[in-house]
């Protein structure tokens, strides 16, 4: 056998080949797998080195295609997949018991959120299976997805803002965005109420750098963007400098001392809603703990007054 013994490396070649093959060539697969082109090319290389020179695919100006040996490469990862899957799942339920450890990774700023009710999950959670080990994560929404979909984390919580085929998804909360800009900003002074997106885009804007719904927006409207980070603990910095307006949930800046208080822009022009999913890996064996988890997470919020709303961009009229 060319490959030899298979460890964790080869492993993770051939999740990135099966990503490849799923999303129909390696630009697609960027946005999956949350790397550049060139390391995906670097990896599918390193990959065919490893399977003895095979070539697995046809990429050029002509395009993405299989080649034969490629398509039994990528039949042979399913199966094998498949059987991890399968083990996972049969050691998982050889307990009567729910034991093993669980990974959960939330968006950043959600415990200010009244329509959030993840505590109250992990209280009944925790009462179902108190011998599971809990690793919890705050981590932005470009980190959350890519590991959930490599297994690294079981389960994420955040705003969606596109769909993968490799995710399931449960909606959970709401979260109102509105556009804020400190007290010294030059927009504090003025009235609100007459203001449009053709009187914003003058300004710097401080956004996040990575798609979601925030860049969403941030695109479709044309806003200056003049200042980038991964998190809206950042933008709430930059937009108290004076320097930079940018968008908040409600709830969080409505927890800002005094001393950094922050102005939000009234009107209903400036703002947008996102909507706060559960997502987990597409398996054809969960593991019960997973489930047991997220079935929790779904009733404490389908038993709030939380409402489901798609997300909704405000025009820009």
């Amino acid at each position: 056998m060319i490959l030899g013994q298979v460890n964790d490396i080869d492993v993770k070649l051939l999740r990135v080949f099966r990503h490849i093959v799923e999303c129909g060539g390696m630009s697609a697969a960027e946005l999956e797998l949350n790397i550049s082109r060139s390391v995906i090319s670097r990896q599918l290389k390193d990959l065919e080195i490893r399977l003895g020179g095979l070539r697995l695919c046809n990429r050029g100006r002509a395009g993405f295609s299989l080649t034969e040996e490629g398509q039994l490469v990528y039949q042979a990862i399913l199966r094998l997949q498949s059987s991890i899957d399968s083990f996972r799942s049969d050691v998982s339920n050889i307990h009567q018991r729910l034991t093993g450890n669980l990974v959960l990774a939330v968006g950043d700023l959600t415990m200010t959120n009244l329509q959030s009710r993840i505590s109250d999950a992990i209280y009944e959670f925790h009462q179902i299976a108190p011998e599971v080990t809990l690793e919890m994560y705050t981590q932005p929404l470009n980190v959350i997805e890519p590991l959930v979909i490599d297994g690294s984390y079981h389960i994420g919580i955040v705003p969606f803002h596109r769909f993968s085929s490799c995710l399931e998804y449960s909606p959970l909360f709401n979260e109102e965005m509105y556009l804020y800009c400190s007290a010294s900003h030059p927009l504090a002074r003025i009235n609100h109420s007459k203001l449009r997106w053709n009187d914003i885009r003058e300004y710097p804007f401080a956004g996040l750098g990575y798609h979601s719904p925030n860049m969403e927006l941030a695109e479709k409207i044309s806003l200056n963007r003049m200042a980038t980070t991964q998190n809206q603990e950042s933008v709430a910095t930059l937009i108290a400098s004076g320097c930079y307006i940018g968008f908040l949930p409600k709830h969080y800046a409505d927890t800002m001392p005094e001393s950094n208080r922050l102005q939000r822009i009234e009107n209903e022009t400036f703002k947008y809603e996102v909507q706060y999913s559960v997502i987990a890996k597409k398996s054809a064996s969960s593991s019960r703990i997973v489930t047991e988890l997220m079935d929790c997470l779904i009733a404490a919020h389908s038993s709030s007054d939380s409402s489901r709303k798609p997300l909704k961009l405000a025009s820009s009229a």
